[in-house]
């Protein structure tokens, strides 16, 4: 049967195609079956996610549309980008989550923080990403890299797959922690990483920069959004960001965790929390050190301006 209802939400149309030969339903039931996992990293947390509708591109939706059940509880939060008042959803129950399952939510990307901004980031977090066509080893070998630069600052961290081609490392902060003070930590861990083995990462902004190494993103800071751990991504197979431990990382691929995978390879266990160390504070000289390094992505946007510049003078 195509239509159910679980927990009080009306599931319809299950059995349509969803992505890359999963249906409706299979997202439905995997968003199910993690949600006892999934809940806690999404709770208190504004709630961006992407959406796939019949016969449309992906999009992602940060306002809740004006059909959204009252239950469904809301933050509301300005957005720098759009200049507005955005209604967040706070998804903080089996119900809620099941209701963005019918909505076709495939992708889930909570903020860095709770609705207590006061407490500032909860995580900071560095995103790696492979070169265009590159194998996931090379991504491994940079992650090994932060993992020594974090543990040279008296730190430790959490790792996932990303659900596409590269790993997100996340560092647990003990509340209080400046919004600006962790963005700058974030750079600095990033460079500090770098310079562990320049041959294999680089935090060059720039695509065209980056010489065919892995790119160590620290922009994913403050307000920012990461795909969540276990929250399937919109790519072949529907897969799936999952938790790795350090020594089993380089013998892993992303792929091996799907929709269809995850929630036999997670039995009862939750490895996200498990493998998260203590909430942990900054070093002072990793945030000083931050504070001399530019954002990544503002000198991006000068130097692009300066090379548009340069073609135009040789044209």
């Amino acid at each position: 049967m195509s239509d159910e209802e679980r927990d009080g939400v009306k599931l319809t149309n299950l059995d349509q195609p969803l992505f890359e030969g999963a249906t409706k339903r299979d997202l439905v039931d995997y968003l199910d079956a993690v949600a006892s996992r999934l809940l806690p990293v999404l709770e208190n947390r504004p709630l961006s996610v992407i959406r796939i509708l019949r016969g449309q591109d992906p999009f992602m939706q940060k306002n809740l549309p004006k059909y959204t059940p009252g239950w469904v509880k809301r933050y509301g939060m300005w957005a720098e980008t759009s200049k507005r008042q955005v209604s967040y959803a706070l998804c903080d129950d089996r119900r809620t989550l099941l209701w963005f399952a019918n909505q076709r939510a495939v992708e889930y990307h909570p903020t860095l923080m709770t609705t207590d901004a006061d407490a500032g980031p909860t995580h900071l977090v560095l995103d790696l990403d492979p070169p265009a066509g590159d194998d996931f080893a090379h991504v491994v070998k940079a992650a090994m890299l932060v993992r020594q630069a974090l543990a040279d600052s008296g730190l430790a961290g959490a790792v996932k797959t990303s659900g596409s081609k590269g790993v997100h490392i996340f560092v647990p902060l003990t509340p209080g922690q400046g919004f600006e003070d962790v963005a700058a930590a974030t750079r600095a861990l990033a460079a500090r990483a770098e310079q562990v083995d320049p041959a294999v990462a680089t935090t060059a902004y720039i695509v065209e920069d980056r010489e065919g190494k892995v790119f160590l993103d620290s922009t994913r800071a403050g307000g920012n959004t990461v795909a969540a751990a276990y929250s399937p991504r919109l790519r072949p197979g529907l897969t799936v960001s999952f938790p790795v431990a350090w020594a089993e990382l380089e013998n892993v691929v992303p792929a091996d965790f799907t929709v269809h995978t995850a929630p036999r390879l997670l039995g009862d266990k939750d490895p996200w929390a498990e493998s998260m160390p203590e909430p942990q504070t900054l070093p002072a000289d990793l945030v000083e050190q931050g504070h001399t390094i530019p954002i990544a992505r503002v000198v991006a946007m000068h130097e692009g301006k300066r090379r548009a510049r340069a073609r135009a003078r040789k044209d």
